[in-house]
């Protein structure tokens, strides 16, 4: 691959001069960032002996251009005398112009081999090519490469283009945690990525996405386990990545449940494939709160492959770069950049306190600040910086429509990951008239289209059919404007679909108002949910989709389990009988019946609390409930209608509501239990991967040890596991082999005089 450099910016030049040259030589060069008459990119000295590297970036410019910046620089070369001086450079030049070159730079320069062009750097590159990999925008910027990364994109993010491949990679600045990042997900098949809001995580992700997906794996994004299971196939190459995985779910014991041993044994099976590798992001707080609740998320088998991306391993060299890149790429006016260099406020906004990437990007971004005065620009940073939240504040309330704002208010309460254009379409259509109804303000049939049209770009993202915030802030600022008991009860009023109306029920806890047993407030919020309360008998728990492995069920609304606790909920704020006939009837007739991955444990566990006055037996009729409850539980058992791997949730369950739970229930569980064991050779006949078959071995012993299982029997369903293993075929296995930069630079020196000098070359004219 040839390379022309014009994806790098100036520094990302110098850098990747120092290392090439470097390692030519064997040598370490110490950085040094270019600044007027500095003379120097780089230094190496031993003795006193001084070996100078300098790097001018002139991609697309004429030699006439460079021999006239060597001629202002001979002076500071000459009061250097250097014993070896090197010159590397981004513009084209031919033999006749390195004889120019050499004599405008004079006697420091020892041979004319010691001027690097573009030619002679491509040469170092095929020469040193895990040099390549470590310069990331370099590498990602090959036409080759980005087709193989839009190629591996194409089927989870269908709209994704090369510009925003392109812009993203050119905005990032390399940092250790990229490198520190990769080696660990190298080495365990997992990384957990956490950290601040804004420091980071998404994106160092996505580079890792991307780096892979350049060598060829398949990037599977996921937003449950259940997508990561049913996309799972050890024979490809496969990079799952979870963004947020926490999410914002309440930090309990029950919350957790069903993603804890979920997530364990997908990490299990994830580890022991060598095809294999999940990146998870995750915010610190809650990654360390859910850790007290979760005994798979505190195991220290998870701690050594955990990465915490934290915003003080960014030195100020790289907060440096990082605006810098911003400023660069972003589409910055350049009055702001000039009012913005020359105001002096660079070092305040790099050392501020709430110094963020994210902040960065959006105090940058070009179409977002272009209203303002640039010669209040470096005011409003600094503002920006002293109270993020303030950010969207301004352009919520003043610059958008208000069926822009109920557009947005709408799209917090769908899937927090994104929402189909349907559906928000749907739960807007219902809200707006609702929002409107109530303030007085005008609606019309195309509001949602305008809405749309005049929020892409500024506060959300169209990728194909769905809908996403541009940025996660713009979440964090409406959750606060969300806490408003009015809103609330508007859009309980509208709620269309069960996972909204749960999303807007669990968002007023934030207000306090369920503190009190008797709330006249959370009662009347419970009362505007009756609407969508009854269509909990009709609505989909589950939907046909076509995958790339064919036709499968995805899940399409609240569980039925889910579904039963929250009409409890709303029942007890508001003591509407209505909700328990509703609890009632899905217990006797669940929407598309029950489901063993779904409902699962659950069913054993809202049994159990319909039996105990401590919970849910204050529920009228709760003991008639809990047996048709019971009775649904058996009939799933009895049916086999459930994965292997349920069963070990099912006991899970078990041992925890035991107290409340009859006996012919438990008594069925365990024969279904040792069925699993008398059926193994039909189970494993369909398993055609060791992994799958150690860990279905690994479950067996579990069963085994808690249900009581003879040891004959176990060893007797091992044997015909371990049979159906040698039968497979060895299949060859790949390991992704990453070469780390290791580059030292030799400290990371930045006084505010290298500070203003990196900026520097961004001063331009205004025209």
């Amino acid at each position: 691959m040839t390379y022309d450099f014009s994806a790098l910016s100036a520094a990302d030049f110098e850098d990747l001069s120092r290392d090439l040259v470097g390692r030519e030589l064997g040598i370490r060069f110490e950085a040094f960032t270019q600044g007027p008459d500095s003379g120097m990119d780089g230094r190496h000295a031993t003795g006193g002996n001084n070996t100078i590297l300098q790097a001018k970036h002139y991609v697309g410019s004429r030699s006439a251009d460079l021999n006239r910046t060597m001629k202002r620089e001979r002076a500071a070369i000459d009061r250097l005398a250097p014993q070896r001086y090197i010159l590397s450079t981004s513009c084209r030049i031919t033999p006749k112009n390195k004889s120019i070159l050499a004599a405008i730079v004079g006697p420091a320069l020892q041979t004319e081999a010691d001027i690097v062009g573009p030619g002679d750097l491509n040469g170092l590159l095929r020469s040193h090519p895990d040099i390549e990999k470590s310069h990331l925008k370099l590498w990602l910027s090959q036409t080759a490469v980005l087709e193989r990364v839009l190629r591996a994109a194409a089927y989870r993010f269908n709209s994704i283009t090369r510009q925003e491949i392109e812009e993203k990679v050119r905005v990032y600045a390399p940092n250790p945690s990229f490198d520190e990042a990769r080696l660990k997900l190298d080495q365990h098949h997992l990384l957990i990525v956490s950290g601040p809001p804004g420091v980071g995580k998404t994106t160092l992700a996505e580079m890792l996405a991307y780096a892979h997906m350049a060598e060829d794996w398949d990037l599977v994004a996921i937003r449950s386990l259940d997508d990561g299971f049913a996309d799972f196939d050890e024979t490809q190459k496969q990079v799952f990545y979870f963004d947020d995985f926490l999410g914002r779910v309440a930090l309990d014991k029950s919350a957790l449940a069903k993603l804890d041993s979920d997530l364990a044994r997908f990490i299990k099976r994830v580890q022991k494939s060598s095809n294999t590798r999940f990146i998870l992001t995750t915010r610190a707080p809650i990654f360390e709160e859910a850790k007290h609740h979760s005994e798979h998320l505190a195991d220290e088998r998870l701690d050594i492959s955990r990465y915490l991306l934290d915003v003080g391993v960014y030195t100020r060299r790289i907060k440096a770069r990082i605006l810098y890149n911003h400023l660069l790429v972003t589409g910055t006016p350049q009055s702001h950049i000039n009012t913005l260099i020359v105001s002096g406020m660079l070092p305040k906004i790099v050392d501020h306190r709430h110094y963020n990437p994210r902040l960065i990007a959006l105090m940058t971004e070009g179409s977002r600040i272009a209203n303002h005065d640039p010669a209040n620009y470096p005011a409003a940073f600094i503002a920006a910086l002293d109270n993020p939240t303030q950010l969207w504040d301004l352009p919520f309330r003043k610059h958008i429509p208000t069926t822009c704002r109920n557009l947005l208010l709408t799209l917090f309460f769908c899937d927090q990951f994104g929402a189909d254009i349907d559906v928000l379409r749907e739960a807007f259509d219902a809200f707006n008239a609702e929002l409107s109804r109530h303030f007085g303000t005008a609606h019309n049939p195309k509001d949602f289209e305008e809405s749309l049209k005049i929020l892409e770009g500024g506060f959300i993202t169209i990728r194909g059919r769905e809908v996403n915030f541009v940025n996660p802030s713009v979440r964090d600022y409406l959750s606060a404007y969300l806490d408003d008991l009015t809103l609330l009860n508007l859009a309980a009023k509208s709620a269309k679909r069960t996972e909204w109306a749960r999303r807007v029920w669990q968002h007023s806890q934030r207000l306090g108002i369920h503190k009190t047993k008797d709330s006249s407030e959370a009662a009347a919020l419970a009362l505007n949910f009756r609407v969508v309360a009854e269509a909990f008998l009709s609505l989909p728990v589950q939907k046909r989709v076509e995958t790339r492995h064919g036709f499968g069920d995805t899940m399409d609304g609240l569980s039925n389990t889910d579904r039963i606790e929250l009409l409890a909920e709303w029942w007890f704020a508001s003591r509407e009988p209505r909700f328990v006939e509703l609890i009632e009837a899905l217990a006797a007739s669940p929407v598309q019946g029950w489901d063993s991955w779904r409902d699962g444990g659950d069913l054993f566990g809202i049994v159990s609390k319909l039996r105990d006055s401590d919970w849910l037996g204050e529920l009228p009729n709760a003991l008639v409930t809990a047996k048709r409850v019971e009775d649904g539980a058996i009939e799933l058992l009895e049916s086999h209608s459930y994965a292997p791997e349920d069963l070990t949730r099912f006991l899970d369950a078990e041992e925890e509501w035991r107290v409340g739970l009859g006996e012919r229930l438990i008594e069925v569980l365990y024969e279904a239990i040792e069925s699993e064991f008398r059926d193994v050779a039909d189970t494993v006949r369909y398993m055609d991967t060791e992994s799958t078959l150690e860990e279905h071995v690994e479950m067996l012993e579990d069963l085994a040890k808690r249900a009581s299982i003879p040891t004959s029997v176990l060893n007797e369903a091992k044997d015909i596991a371990l049979r159906r293993k040698y039968e497979l075929e060895d299949r060859s296995s790949y390991s992704a082999s990453y070469s780390s930069r290791n580059v030292d630079r030799g400290g990371d020196s930045f006084d505010d005089a290298a500070l203003s000098n990196l900026f520097a070359p961004l001063l331009r004219d205004n025209g």
